[in-house]
Order: C-alpha cells, then structure tokens, then sequence
C-alpha cells in the first residue's frame, strides 16, 4: 500500500497547478489552531462502549428487544483472543431501548483494558468472526470466483484482508417480537461482501447465530450479474424493509480536491488536477498512487481515491476473468501464465460501483439485488430513506465531497419493477457563505438549498453504464498508446499514461461531454441538455456537481440516520469526521474554523421531507486541546444510529490526538431537553467534556500533536498487526 497523508499532498505541484483555486486548502494545513468551542455539546454525551486497540466501532444496530449490535473491524493483530480477528458481535445482558440511564465506561487505562471490546453495561458477545465456515463450505466475508475459488488464493492489491472488515449491520426481523431474523452486515473491501446470517434469541436474551445457514450474498449469480459490489461501508433498512447497503467507491473521483472539469478544459491540460477513476482500467492501476509515479507523470501531485484502486484486479477474477500475474504467488490450485500481463474481459465497469444496493426479497430464501443507479455515483457512507418512501439522504465520504438526495416520482416500492423508478438526483448548496466564513462550527448553522441535476429512470441509467461493460485494461493500452503493448509492454503504458494525465482516458466519458453537458444546464436547465449527455450527472455525480455551483466541499461525510418512521419534525442527524481542507480553506461556501475532531449536525424533517437547516449539536475537540479534554470528547464520528426515544449512537473512526488511549469510543448522545417520556427535561450542558465557560480554550492550549494525518480508508494488515488509521489518505 502507499503510504501517503494530506500534508504530503499539500506539499505537492498540486498548488502552482490549480493557482488561487487551493491555496486556501495549504494555508489551512500549514497550522492547526484552537477553535473557541471545540468540543462543544448540545446535550449530554456518554461512553458506552471501547473498541479492542486497531478496530473502529463500525455498525451499531438496535434490535426491538433492546440488544445492540456493532462489529469489530480491523482489529490489532496483537490484541489477545477473541479480539485480533474481524467479527460481529452484540451486548449481552443490558437493553438498550428500556434501560436509558447507565454507568458511564471509564477510558481503557490498562493494556488489557485496551486490547479487548468493552462495555458500560453487560458483556460484548461475539457472534461470528472472520475465518469462520460457514454454509456451502465458504468462508465468512469472502467472495468467490465464479468456480467457487475464495478470492483470498489470488494476487494482487488489496483494499483490504477479505473478512477483515465487517462494517454496517442491520436485523431484518422474521416475526413480531424480533426474537428471530436474518443479521446482515457488510464487508469493507474489493470485491464487496454482504453476509446473511440467520440469528434468534432464546429466554434469556441471548442471540445464536447460524452459521450453517448464513451466506456470502456476493459470491450468488445474482449478485454477480450486476457486477457485484465494490467497498460495502455502513447502510440502513428501508422503509418497505429491505436492507440497504452503501458501496463507498471512493474511487469514483475524477478530479483531485478543489479542480473542476472545466479547469482542465481551459488549462489544456489535466495535469495535477485529475482523480483516480481515470486510471481504473490502468494495467497495475495502484501504481498511480505512488510517489515515483506521480513525479514523473503529474507534476508530483497525488492522484485523490488512488488507493482505493486496489482491489480491482480480484475484482476482474471474481467476475470471472483470467488471473495475471502480479509478482506475487498464488495457491497450488490456480494455474497462471507468468508475466505482467494485462486483464481482458471481463474487467470491472467503474460506471457499475458506488450506488445504494437494495436486497430485495431480503427475508426470503434467495435475495435479489438491484443498485439504485439513479441515485447517483459516490463513495457512498449511507443513505437514509425517508418515510415518504421516496426521499433518500445520501452523505459522501471522503475529502472534498457533496451532500446528496434523490427523490423519487412515486414511493419507491409502488414500482413493481425497481428498475423502473424514476426521480430526480440533487446536490446540496450551501447559500450562507458568508455567515460561515473563519467561524466556529459551532456557531454556525448551515443553510441549505437543493441545485437539481437531473430526472431519469433507473433502468435508463443502467442503460448508459453497460455501454462501458467491455472496456478492459487492453483498451487502456490500445486507445491510449502508438507502441504495440505486445511488443514493448513498458512503453505502451508509459505513452498511455501521459495520455491520459494530460487528455483523459477515452475509454469513459470525456472532459468535453462533462463541460458541453454544464453549458446546456446553465442554458436549458436539467432537463434541456441533449440526450446523449443526460448520463453525464448519474455516471459523473461530483464533477457534475462542481460545474454547476454545487457546496463540494465536505470532508468526511460520514453516517447520516433518523429513527424509524421519521416524519416533519423529526431530526435527521449527519457525521463529518473531520472539519478541514475544503471546509476551512479561503474558497468557496465553507471557510469555517478547523476542527479535527469533527462534528455531529442535525436537520429538522420538513412537511415536503426536504431539510433546509444543518445545526451543529456536537462539535469535536481539537488537535491542540489537551488530554484531559481529549479523553472525553467525541473525535471523529464515523455511524451514526438514532434510537426511536431520540436519543443518537455516536462511533468513532478516531485519531488519537492527545487522549492517553488508543481505542475509540461508541457514545450515547442524548440531546438538550430530552426526556424518554415527552422529551422535556433539561439533560446535560450546552459545552462538552473540558470546554472552558467562556467557549475558549485559549487559557487552557494543551499539548495535541496538531497533526495533520491521512486516515486512509485501504484496510491491507500492515507489517506490525495493527492496521490502524495508518496507511493513505481516504480522499
């Protein structure tokens, strides 16, 4: 894996490239500052539960009954047994729906505190672990070939180990009291995994899983006539009660940070300015993420999602293509032609990853997924569907990035064939530009408004992506180079780089069809554009969304939820990881103060479903603040779960800073007012844990790193066992 972090991209030729455009994502990162109230809360938050040293607190499920579920993903190597493997697990003994007041978790002071899963009430159980066997001989997590070979056997990059990660889990109850269902949960890696696991509970409370019955939904020929899925990250259950599963392809990107399509255009040039999904056909497509590369070819500059090209290779053997080699061994079992050979057909199709995935039937003996490819193309952390039944809230992680909803014609399960559903995609702009310039987040409330970018019907946009299911890493060689690749191999690559770093790839859609498609818009509207460049908002979302004003700026949108049956009234509630680079440079809508903690913000459910209000509720601590203040505030909120009494779920995917432990932490939130009953009562203070009264933390300036670190989302093992936060930058 590359090693790469944002500091190293700043210091890059990116800037002299893009001119005035990001020299305000440089100067944001030349220093970190103490933002006055940061951390902040609006309510009261609660540690509920410590994660084993290396893993996130990844998918939070609350069942009926009151039992939480979340994973264990990525753990340390190192840690003792059961917590070095990926598995899934939930909280024995304390229900969670009936028992709200609960003796805060002291931090993990201790290195056997540290190495194990721990909670305030009950005991973390865990159900199913990676490696486990489960039905038709497989193993859990890992997909298939299409003769029923584990991927694990083969070469070539990883997104990350297979079954290492298990992210998102959501119950689909098989009757009333929940006591028995299917337990789903994804797996964060290339090729995309979903598992079904049968589950029930006995008398006492206790869950047993099935394994005997659970399944590998990817390695189905369901699964694989849509491509499979690419980077399964959090998710929810739709309101006609189906699980939903968010690809988060974050290498989707076509432009790296701030550049714009039409940047290219008129520079002539895409040098330090393109994104990875250019090279997604590239023989050895990880490569353009390394520092030799990029020095030769793109004035140094990193190419933004680079990293989460790995995978692609086994992606192209799970769909059925012949294995190449990569100079790496293979088992006994599969029979390879030596050499640095380029994979033909099939090859995946980039216009086929990063939807929401329905599994329709998701109760039934053979599940069926359909990709809402309508809903646009993203590294999608998490959708949230509405009640209405046809508006979804989409947050999109990463560096850089839009917020998103689609809103469909007609409630989504009225279509009796989901590829008929139709709508229209919508980005978000943020209008008080001005009111958020050099301020604290908490201070500021984000108003919103939605810049449409186009209607079309799913099974139409389908349409558009098959037109591209044929292109292979031969084309990129063949559309891209004059030499004969199989006469000079090196050559033909280095002539087709250059190519398209500087004019695009020709293989998929072109700078030109993305600028003649924001011309017409700007001309026409959405729905005036020529036919043949209605595609361009659906395949292209973010550099769409970018060409026509849209607030592309988010860092690390992460998860996004509202309780079951929300309605007008009701809050949805969004995650930023982070709040840096584009949300505290000197450009565009967002150029608020820097917090590397991140944020909570919630939205109020308006009468038509539309939010038109970001407030921030949560704000978290700063890389300067100190360890007492550190240790107690929430850092980098990644899922985010909202309990039916109101009361919000917080998980870190966090940095260290100065805290005196390594571990993240799941938080209760329970908002200003809240009560269980009608919601009244005073709870907790409006500041946060070690925020000074005044909102300044000036007088007390602690003693954090003020780092400025890639949190890479690859999940490859590093070399010591800990696979943790280390790696690359995640866009």
């Amino acid at each position: 894996m590359v090693e790469f972090t944002r500091r190293q991209l700043m210091a890059t030729s990116l800037a002299a490239s893009l001119g005035a455009s990001v020299t305000g994502v440089v100067s944001a990162a030349d220093e970190d500052t103490d933002s006055p109230m940061a951390p902040m809360v609006d309510g009261q938050i609660e540690r509920f539960a410590t994660t084993a040293l290396g893993a996130e607190v990844t998918g939070p499920e609350v069942t009926k009954s009151g039992t939480l579920f979340f994973s264990l993903q990525h753990p340390s190597r190192k840690n003792p047994e059961p917590f070095n493997s990926g598995g899934i697990g939930y909280v024995s003994g304390y229900n969670i729906v009936e028992e709200t007041e609960f003796d805060e978790l002291g931090i993990p002071s201790t290195d056997e505190q540290q190495g194990r899963v721990r909670v305030a009430n009950g005991e973390y159980v865990l159900l199913a672990r990676e490696g486990d066997n489960i039905g038709d001989n497989a193993d859990l997590g890992v997909p298939t070939t299409p003769d029923g070979l584990g991927l694990d056997e083969y070469p070539g990059p990883r997104y990350g180990n297979l079954g290492y990660n298990p992210d998102c889990n959501r119950f689909i109850p098989l009757n009333e009291k929940e006591t028995e269902g299917y337990l789903f949960t994804n797996f964060e890696q290339s090729p995309g995994e979903i598992s079904r696991i049968p589950i029930c509970q006995d008398d006492d409370g206790e869950w047993e899983a099935d394994l005997d019955g659970a399944a590998n939904l990817a390695s189905t020929e369901a699964f694989r006539e849509i491509g499979g899925t690419r980077i399964n990250c959090y998710g929810d259950i739709s309101p006609w009660n189906t699980y939903l599963s968010a690809e988060e392809e974050y290498s989707h990107t076509r432009l790296s940070l701030t550049a714009t399509t039409s940047d290219i255009v008129e520079a002539g040039s895409g040098v330090g300015l393109r994104g990875a999904s250019q090279f997604y056909n590239r023989p050895n497509p990880t490569e353009v993420g390394s520092t030799e590369w990029a020095e030769e070819y793109n004035d140094g500059a990193y190419l933004q999602g680079a990293f989460a090209l790995a995978g692609l290779e086994l992606q192209a053997y799970y769909l059925g293509a012949d294995a190449v080699d990569q100079n790496d061994s293979l088992s006994d079992d599969v029979d390879i032609e030596l050499g640095r050979t380029p994979i033909d057909s099939p090859y995946p199709n980039p216009y086929r990853y990063g939807y929401i995935v329905d599994i329709c039937g998701s109760d039934g003996e053979e599940p069926t997924p359909i990709k809402y490819y309508v809903g646009g193309r993203a590294s999608w952390e998490c959708p949230d569907v509405q009640s209405d039944e046809k508006t979804m809230y989409l947050s999109s992680d990463g560096d850089n990035k839009g917020f998103y909803k689609f809103v469909a014609d007609e409630p989504i399960p009225s279509y009796d064939d989901p590829m008929d559903v139709r709508g229209t995609l919508y980005a978000v702009e943020v209008t008080n530009e001005e009111a958020a310039k050099r301020k604290p987040p908490a201070e500021v409330a984000l108003e919103l408004d939605w810049i449409p970018l186009g209607h079309a019907k799913n099974g139409e946009v389908e349409s558009w992506i098959a037109e591209y299911d044929d292109v292979s890493q031969v084309d990129y060689l063949e559309s891209h180079s004059e030499t004969d690749w199989e006469e000079d191999l090196e050559a033909a690559l280095a002539e087709a780089d250059r190519e398209v770093v500087e004019n695009g790839n020709s293989d998929y859609i072109s700078d030109e069809e993305i600028v003649a498609w924001a011309e017409q818009y700007d001309e026409h509207g959405p729905d005036g554009v020529d036919e043949e460049l209605r595609r361009v908002p659906f395949l292209e979302t973010r550099a769409a969304a970018k060409e026509v004003g849209a607030t592309v700026e988010f860092r690390k949108s992460e998860g996004i939820d509202s309780k079951d049956d929300a309605g007008p009234g009701d809050y949805i509630y969004l995650g930023i990881s982070e709040v840096n680079d584009g949300m505290t440079d000197d450009e565009g809508h967002l150029q608020l103060d820097r917090v590397d903690g991140g944020m909570v913000y919630r939205a109020e459910i308006e009468d038509d479903y539309d939010i038109s209000t970001l407030e921030p509720v949560i704000v978290g601590a700063d890389a300067t603040d100190p360890t007492n203040v550190a240790n107690d505030a929430l850092l980098n909120i990644d899922n985010v779960f909202v309990l039916n009494d109101g009361r919000v779920l917080c998980c870190e995917d966090a940095d260290q800073f100065s805290r005196s432990y390594p571990n993240d932490c799941l938080y209760v939130y329970t908002p200003e007012g809240w009560t269980p009953d009608d919601g009244d009562s005073e709870n907790g203070d409006d500041r946060g844990h070690g925020n000074d009264a005044d909102g300044d933390d000036e007088d007390n300036p602690g003693k954090g790193r003020g780092k400025e670190k890639g949190r890479g989302r690859g999940r490859g093992d590093d070399e010591d066992g800990e696979d943790h936060k280390d790696d690359e930058d995640d866009e």
